[in-house]
């Protein structure tokens, strides 16, 4: 809505207009709505922003009920002002489209730098998405991998990737391959531009005195105006004068001196009473005044406005005889019960060739009994609407006075081609000037004369070569700049992950030693103190591994552990403390070593169930153990040389 406001600039006189037709006060409604729209358009914008910096520093969102409040208010007056656009003041959409048509360069290039801003937050969310799926896939283990194949995280970051990374890339593509699909009729070569329109004053001069006033046509043949634009009525009593609106309200004192009378029609009243009513006082007073932007006036200005009446057309003819303007109205028809309700046409070409004036330099424009003008004056000038060009043909017509809205999607190159001449209305803005001037119109009805004329080129205008240039070197550039910036981001999250993975090896490692720590202390803490053996005790010495020897004298052991397996009971005579109980494949039976390296024998008791038998043995060194081996017990021994040193 502000994008439309700004643009339909050129309106705000006749938004203004309609509202005081409806309302019948005058006031800058136009402005209102321009603020209005500006001021929440940079209220939602921080809206925005804000959620966006919540965002990225991971923030939960959190909407105060004053700012629901307000955007829903929003929504719905921006749904109201849309539907009025759409169903009353459809036009307004022609003027943004006119609009595109002469800025679409500089929206391609200003696009263009905008997708380089937004690549930067882009790039970075897609490279860290892509470190979040490498991080990921390095750390899972086994059963991770089965239950991220579950719930397919792998495929929703890469389907995130690629919801992201896609539109732009291919906006950015169109973006490059934009200027191929544009047209602007101000890049063309300087030898192709036409020469300026000339101005046609629209009321006079409305900035610089009151509209329809001899100040404001005497301003504006001194601003260089080539044609004057009025508008004409008929009084009751047949005299052609100046006014534009259907009532007296807004230009005359007419609610001052005859109140009642104040919304009447103006062709209701005698030339008499018109002629007494002051038509320049509103011009002055601050809160209607008809332009927001319009100059200050001079202290002599406001005294030769504040004495302004209502003009004959007669009047107007002088000055445009004298001065040697063109002259073009629009004739308003008298209401019904009016003398000259059908016969109005003949009065004011009456009142015309009695001012003497060359007939070439009435542009006549009413399309009401042509014929009759015809006869009466065929050195006039007939103007025709927006018709096509066989019917202009047919009329024998080759001026036009279009509105500027229309004429540039409908025919203006047929219009061109047939050699008509055109006049566009109503033309204030610069920029619509510079289309007009590119686009080789003739003439433009204006309220802004002193402002136009100072134009020396259009504006916006430029060669195709230059366009090309500028075209090729932000294309590349700004390439240039994603890829870096995508680069950097790239690198940068490679630099983090690579900390990040020497951070966690270090861990790990300190974790693993500090975990081997813990165990071996754990199993020494699990594991038997070993006292020394007592005076007469064989000290235990495993058998070494690998070791298979079997003793000589366990034969009838192992015989009676094949009979009766589980029926011998081995104990040990010791006052030491017990070994734990372990079962071994061979009967390897502890030995003592002696300093000769001979084994030597030690007694031990073996008891069964049926009788005692005592089986010497020897020990091995390092016995090899087994599972299904019995634990042998040392049996007491007295002998103080066996004592290990």
């Amino acid at each position: 809505m502000l994008f439309t406001w700004i643009e339909t600039s050129n309106e705000y006189f006749g938004f203004d207009w309609v509202v005081f037709l409806v309302t019948g006060a005058w006031f800058f409604w136009s402005i209102l709505m321009l603020s209005l729209f500006g001021i929440l358009t940079v209220y939602t914008s921080l809206l925005l922003i804000l959620g966006v910096l919540l965002l990225w520093e991971r923030i939960e969102l959190y909407l105060h009920t004053c700012h629901k409040i307000l955007i829903v208010l929003m929504i719905l007056v921006h749904i109201f002002l849309m539907v009025i656009l759409f169903k009353f003041w459809n036009e307004r959409w022609l003027v943004v489209g006119l609009s595109l048509k002469i800025f679409a360069p500089y929206v391609h290039l200003s696009c263009i730098i905008l997708m380089v801003i937004i690549s930067w937050p882009l790039t970075f969310y897609v490279v860290h998405l892509e470190g979040k799926i490498r991080i990921r896939r390095h750390r899972m283990a086994y059963y991770e991998k089965e239950r991220l194949k579950k719930c397919n995280i792998f495929t929703r970051l890469r389907a995130l990737q690629l919801a992201v990374g896609l539109p732009f890339f291919l906006i950015l593509i169109c973006l490059y391959a934009m200027p191929l699909g544009i047209y602007s009729p101000c890049i063309q070569e300087k030898e192709e531009l036409g020469p300026k329109p000339a101005f046609f004053a629209h009321r006079g001069s409305p900035m610089a005195g009151p509209e329809n006033t001899m100040m404001a046509f005497e301003k504006a043949v001194e601003e260089g105006a080539s044609g004057l634009e009025t508008d004409v009525h008929i009084s009751f009593d047949n005299v052609p004068y100046l006014m534009h609106d259907y009532d007296l309200r807004r230009t005359t004192n007419i609610r001052e001196v005859m109140p009642e009378a104040a919304y009447s029609h103006p062709s209701s009243f005698n030339w008499t009473t018109l002629s007494t009513l002051n038509a320049g006082e509103w011009f002055v007073r601050p809160e209607t005044r008809p332009f927001f932007n319009m100059k200050r006036l001079s202290q002599a200005d406001k005294k030769r406005a504040r004495n302004q009446s209502i003009p004959r057309l007669a009047d107007l003819l002088k000055i445009a005889k004298k001065e040697k303007k063109i002259v073009i109205f629009d004739l308003f028809g008298p209401p019904q019960k009016h003398p000259l309700r059908h016969t109005f046409v003949h009065q004011v070409v009456s009142v015309i060739l009695a001012s003497k004036i060359e007939q070439n330099l009435i542009f006549w424009l009413p399309g009401h009994d042509r014929q009759y003008v015809r006869f009466m004056a065929p050195g006039f000038q007939h103007v025709g609407r927006l018709v096509s060009v066989e019917h202009l043909t047919k009329e024998n017509i080759s001026i036009i006075n279009v509105d500027y809205k229309r004429l540039f999607y409908k025919g203006l190159r047929d219009y061109q081609a047939a050699n008509i001449y055109i006049n566009l209305y109503i033309v204030n803005e610069p920029w619509i000037f510079s289309l007009a001037w590119c686009s080789r119109i003739n003439s433009v009805t204006t309220d802004n004369i002193p402002v136009l004329s100072q134009l020396t080129h259009p504006h916006f205008f430029m060669t195709p070569r230059y366009y090309l240039s500028i075209w090729l070197l932000l294309d590349i550039v700004s390439a240039i700049f994603i890829a870096a910036i995508f680069c950097f981001h790239w690198w940068r999250e490679v630099k983090e992950e690579k900390l990040l993975e020497a951070s966690r090896i270090f861990r790990d490692s300190q974790s693993l030693s500090l975990s081997v720590e813990q165990s071996e202390s754990q199993e020494a803490s699990h594991l038997p103190k070993k006292s020394p053996p007592r005076v007469g005790e064989s000290p235990w010495t495993p058998a070494l591994p690998g070791s298979r020897r079997k003793l000589s004298h366990t034969s009838h052991f192992e015989e009676h552990l094949k009979k009766k397996p589980g029926s011998i009971k081995i104990t040990q005579n010791t006052v030491g403390p017990l070994m734990p109980t372990t079962d071994f494949e061979d009967s390897q039976v502890p030995t003592n070593w002696g300093p000769a390296g001979e084994a030597a024998p030690q007694s031990t008791l073996l008891t069964t169930k049926a009788d005692e038998l005592t089986v010497p043995f020897t020990e091995a060194p390092y016995p090899e153990i087994h599972p299904k081996t019995p634990v042998l017990e040392p049996a007491k021994e007295s002998n103080p040389s066996d004592i290990p040193l």
